[in-house]
């Protein structure tokens, strides 16, 4: 039913309905934020990249959380950057799908990548002394692969059933980006499948793993509430509320957007959400890891420190070397 009678050749993003003035300002502001994000998560995975003590299972999960952010705020952002220099900027039919189906695989696989992270803390806290067994690089590397094969193979459905509809007429997407719920309010067929497939994946992607993660932070709390000291009680949760961090950030913003009932004016509220998830998530997220994770912060300084101290090395040698030469004249 679908492709040949799909005769829209491009896409209208209509972006954010302002004035030329705010446009400039939050294009400015947006550009900033993108900036950290790209810098805050390149930081991460250079210190994971070099810091041989940050070679856990732990750190290899959040470098994989990290090229999520950099490819999911890559995805959306710039478009919508231009978007605010020149609004209702067009967007190839191929290009939108693409622009959809990349959305889908780094969401899905940041839900799945946050319940792996919190079963990397459930099994350090609860099972210490068989975490080196349990959490070996094979099962890590597994693990990881399976978190990408599934959120491809679910993003893989749902644009085989996006193809086969046909657009034929409107071409305005009230949207910064080519959102799915915005892309099916212009097909020219009954999409009522695909809404119940974005719902029915919307909680296997989100309700199914965030209560997988509740579960593990429940048997983590009844564990930390047994060790005896203050120092080892906070220690224990130091580790795991940069993540709990980070998952209330996400899991909160997609649940209301794609799982919660739509009251009001769904579109409009999922377009401000979906910039909060799409720019300010991935910016945030090394800002927590970093400030609130005492092993990232360590490799940081000692990075800078190591940076500082071989400057330091290097320009008295220099000083040494000249001060030498004049002596020789």
């Amino acid at each position: 039913m679908g492709g040949n009678q799909t005769s829209v050749t491009e896409f209208l993003l209509m972006g954010f309905p302002l004035s030329p003035r705010m446009r400039m300002l939050l294009f400015w502001l947006f550009t900033v934020f993108y900036a950290f994000t790209l810098l805050g998560n390149m930081v991460i995975l250079g210190l994971i990249t070099l810091d041989s003590r940050l070679h856990t299972p732990m750190y290899f999960f959040l470098s994989h959380l990290a090229t999520v952010d950099i490819a999911y705020a890559c995805n959306t952002v710039p478009q919508m950057l231009v978007n605010l220099q020149r609004p209702a900027q067009p967007i190839s039919f191929a290009g939108c799908l693409t622009q959809t189906f990349l959305f889908w695989i780094f969401a899905h696989t940041e839900c799945f990548l946050l319940v792996v992270m919190s079963y990397d803390r459930y099994v350090a806290i609860c099972l210490p002394l068989q975490y080196s067994t349990i959490m070996s690089w094979r099962v890590c590397v597994t693990l990881v692969v399976t978190c990408w094969t599934v959120g491809i193979l679910l993003a893989v459905v749902q644009m085989v059933l996006l193809l086969l509809l046909p657009f034929c007429g409107p071409q305005k997407v009230n949207h910064f980006f080519c959102e799915i719920l915005a892309i099916l309010k212009l097909a020219c067929a009954d999409t009522q499948v695909n809404k119940v497939v974005v719902v029915v994946v919307g909680i296997l992607v989100l309700v199914g793993p965030l209560s997988a993660i509740v579960v593990s932070y429940g048997h983590i709390l009844h564990a930390v509430l047994k060790i005896q000291s203050a120092e080892g009680r906070q220690k224990a949760f130091s580790t795991c509320s940069s993540h709990l961090c980070v998952v209330g950030l996400f899991y909160g913003t997609a649940m209301i957007m794609y799982v919660g009932p739509q009251r009001g004016d769904p579109q409009e509220r999922n377009k401000y959400l979906l910039l909060f998830h799409s720019l300010f998530n991935p910016m945030l997220n090394p800002l927590i890891y970093s400030l609130r994770n005492r092993e990232v912060s360590a490799a940081l300084r000692r990075s800078y420190g190591e940076e500082t101290h071989s400057d330091v090395k290097e320009k008295v040698f220099l000083l040494c070397a000249c001060l030498n030469f004049q002596i020789q004249l």
